[in-house]
């Protein structure tokens, strides 16, 4: 009860021990942003004569209770005390909204009545970033941004991204000022203090809108259409919000000839013939496609039509099959004279050969010129028959071939030799 009624003297009327007693805080409030670290700090006296037993910081005291805040199970892992000559600090990490609320330093000594509570301490408050902006922008309007928090961060230095990529700050820190936008400008846009990026602001999404573009027309089938079927034509559009409203137009005729995205013509004939248009529309304006060309045929042209084309590609198919052909023949004819002329210049190589062979002393080998080849003659060589006669009496002996008789006569050696060669 003794204790109880010091703590509540001390808390109340704190002035009577003020000249002994004295803790002061670097801060009295501080914002801090979800999920960062924030350190507090205050400095303290004691009167003399006192020996300080323990010093801790404590989190919204209650009368008569002070808890330690190590020994808080809220605060596991998350808390650490250090002193720095007369300032004593508290270093708080991955902060909570849990942890709002009012930290205070604790001093106890060995005289029981002697302990002492620095209150009031530091008020800490926990925020989040969030992205504000205009419900909708309208293609070329600048909308501005907000990165907002509900109380003030020390750091005024923010960073912007779009779709998660970094974009270039604006002026004005804590906006972001998109000049002219265009539908490149739409996206998902955050926000984060410069020195915790880290810990991004949740991603808002800004829409763009603006009227119909790249409007454009497709037809069902061909464009060239025969008299008696139908022909549907689509319109589309690129648009935010999206066009509601379609229009159809035939060229050189003042009013529309129809509406809805689809526009439908049944039994299609010759007087419907001409250019269409469609015109797309919403709140934000309207544009008009390109026209595109319906014709109408006869269906008996259009089978006669189809007719010639397929002949006449057949006929290219003939054609080409026939060039192909001639050329692989002439190709073929040419390589067999390459062959024929290859054999003959080998063959003739060969009997020059065996001409050459001969024994060069003029009075043994005598040679026959080659004598004209026929037509019906083999391409084989044949060699003449060589005699050696001895006569006494120096009269003529001829030798005698296949093919001809070659005499050759010395009237000054009893020797003579006589030769026929036939080559073919």
């Amino acid at each position: 009860m003794f204790c109880v009624f010091a703590l509540i003297f001390l808390l109340v009327i704190p002035g009577i021990c003020s000249q002994k007693w004295h803790v002061q805080y670097s801060k009295m409030a501080i914002c801090a942003l979800k999920g960062s670290t924030v350190q507090l700090s205050g400095s303290y006296k004691h009167p003399d004569g006192l020996t300080v037993t323990e010093i801790f910081w404590t989190v919204n005291p209650k009368r008569g209770e002070a808890i330690n805040l190590l020994d808080n199970p809220d605060y596991t892992g998350r808390v650490e005390f250090f002193h720095k000559e007369n300032f004593f600090f508290l270093k708080l990490s991955n902060v909570r909204h849990e942890d709002e609320g009012q930290y205070c330093i604790r001093i106890e000594t060995k005289v029981e009545i002697e302990q002492y509570l620095g209150y009031p301490g530091t008020e800490l408050t926990v925020t989040d970033l969030r992205v504000e902006t205009p419900e909708e922008a309208v293609e070329g309007e600048s909308p501005v941004l907000t990165c907002k928090s509900s109380c003030n961060l020390s750091s005024t230095n923010f960073s912007w991204y779009r779709n998660g990529e970094s974009f270039p700050e604006s002026e004005r820190q804590n906006q972001l000022i998109l000049k002219s936008v265009s539908r490149g400008d739409a996206g998902n846009y955050s926000c984060a203090v410069r020195d915790l990026n880290h810990l991004p602001s949740p991603a808002l999404t800004l829409n763009i809108r603006y009227p119909p573009k790249s409007v454009s027309v497709s037809v069902s089938g061909s464009a060239v259409i025969v008299s008696g079927d139908s022909v549907t034509l689509s319109c589309s559009s690129d648009s935010n919000p999206p066009a509601v409203n379609f229009s159809w137009f035939k060229e050189n005729q003042s009013s529309a000839v129809g509406s809805g995205q689809s526009f439908s013509i049944s039994s299609f004939n010759s007087s419907h013939s001409g250019r269409y248009y469609c015109e797309a529309e919403n709140k934000y304006g309207s544009q008009r496609s390109a026209s595109v060309s319906l014709t109408a045929t006869d269906g008996q042209n259009t089978l006669l039509y189809a007719a010639a084309v397929g002949l006449g590609a057949a006929f290219i198919c003939i054609c080409t099959i026939i060039v192909a052909l001639k050329i692989i023949r002439r190709k073929t004819e040419d390589a067999e004279v390459q062959g024929d002329l290859s054999k003959q210049e080998n063959k003739s190589t060969s009997v020059m050969d065996q001409m050459n062979s001969c024994n060069p002393d003029p009075d043994v080998c005598q040679k026959k010129p080659k004598e004209h080849q026929t037509a019906g003659d083999e391409d084989d060589v044949q060699y003449a028959s060589v005699y050696h006669v001895r006569n006494a009496d120096k009269t003529t002996v001829e030798a005698e071939s296949q093919y001809g008789n070659v005499s050759n006569r010395r009237s000054d050696d009893s020797s003579v030799i006589y030769s026929s060669i036939g080559v073919s």
